[in-house]
């Protein structure tokens, strides 16, 4: 058991090196561990998303070893790209690296932040402040940021981007967009903005997926654009809820779509689709299947923040569906940690 006062350590799923490996090109999410394995686990459905010939496959292959081999190194290096980042960088606007202040978040998001943490406070006063998108799908959405402030941090990332530093993927299907932790903006961004803001909001919402056991988060800013990536497979999240920010900039396309759980038959029926609004906010649960649709013109930047409970995760992986293989990681992990907090009910299937 952790001493008082000592920094949690926080872990990975060992399942994170050999299963949801996104092969784009056939859209599939696939668990490599032998290629005997792969051809006797994928062979019709690969045939059948046009994966025919030998050097298909072999192809195939030599791309899921490497990327098994990016995610076994992918803590240390990033680790070291952060170190090098906060000894190199000249950042273009140093006023959004400040401790977050009310004057960047949307007067809307204060007063729902403000209401959630009062006394009394109960969803259905809740609701009455949040656009509910589906009561069903429980997805919401609400105004997050100033259009200033989303400004700032664009211009902020756009300088990143042209620098020459080192840059990570922002997640095993984005190839394009930054990690916050490794620009340094975990700390006075992201932290405050679940600790101050999201975990009141979020356990009213969703006190069955740890909404208000929130203790940990992965946040990335994913880019879309001409050239680059257009369009985003239809997933779930390494998380328990997920919060996803429109930043901007002009752009035509691109909108979110729905199904139902991942765990579900029949989860992507009649899926729904919503729009995004700069300095707007979606939140939905993690394990709801969605994607992205392909951008028609412009630049889309969206700011994602993976919110996670270890009293949900400890004991049930998201990735895996299993106990967790716990494997010690850099910083927040992947938001398992080896204490046992108090459990909640992993979210039910509604």
């Amino acid at each position: 058991m952790a001493t008082a006062g000592a920094p949690r350590r926080f872990c990975r799923c060992a399942c994170f090196c050999s299963e949801n490996l996104y092969v784009a090109r056939y859209g599939l999410h696939l668990c490599f561990r032998s290629e005997q394995q792969l051809r006797q686990d994928y062979g019709p459905i690969l045939r059948s998303r046009g994966c025919v010939s030998t050097k298909d496959f072999q192809q195939l292959l030599a791309e899921l070893q490497q990327e098994v081999a990016r995610r076994q190194r992918l803590g240390q290096e990033s680790a070291a790209r952060k170190a090098l980042i906060a000894s190199s960088y000249h950042p273009a606007r140093p006023e959004v690296y400040n401790s977050l202040q009310d004057a960047a978040l949307a007067p809307e998001f204060l007063s729902v932040a403000e209401y959630s943490a009062s006394p009394g406070a109960d969803l259905q006063g809740l609701l009455q402040r949040l656009q509910t998108v589906s009561e069903e799908k429980r997805i919401y959405r609400v105004p997050v940021f100033t259009a200033s402030f989303c400004q700032a941090l664009l211009e902020e990332l756009e300088h990143f981007e042209r620098s020459d530093m080192p840059k990570g993927r922002p997640n095993t299907m984005n190839s394009y967009g930054v990690l916050l932790h490794e620009l340094g903006l975990d700390e006075p961004l992201v932290t405050p903005l679940r600790e101050r803001f999201l975990q009141p909001l979020m356990a009213l919402l969703y006190p069955d997926c740890g909404g208000g056991r929130l203790d940990s988060h992965r946040a990335f800013v994913v880019k879309y654009a001409p050239g680059q990536d257009r369009e985003l497979g239809c997933h779930y999240d390494n998380a328990e809820l997920t919060l996803n920010v429109a930043l901007g900039k002009a752009f035509s396309g691109g909108a979110l779509y729905f199904g139902g759980l991942f765990q579900a038959p029949a989860a992507l029926t009649e899926p729904l689709e919503v729009q995004h609004v700069v300095g707007q906010g979606v939140l939905h649960r993690g394990g709801q299947l969605h994607g992205a649709r392909p951008l028609g013109t412009g630049e889309r930047w969206n700011l994602v923040v993976w919110l996670r409970a270890s009293a949900v995760r400890n004991r049930l992986c998201p990735m895996c569906c299993r106990e967790p293989d716990l494997v010690d990681d850099e910083g927040f992990g992947d938001g398992f940690t080896r204490e046992e907090p108090t459990t909640v009910d992993v979210c039910a299937l509604t």
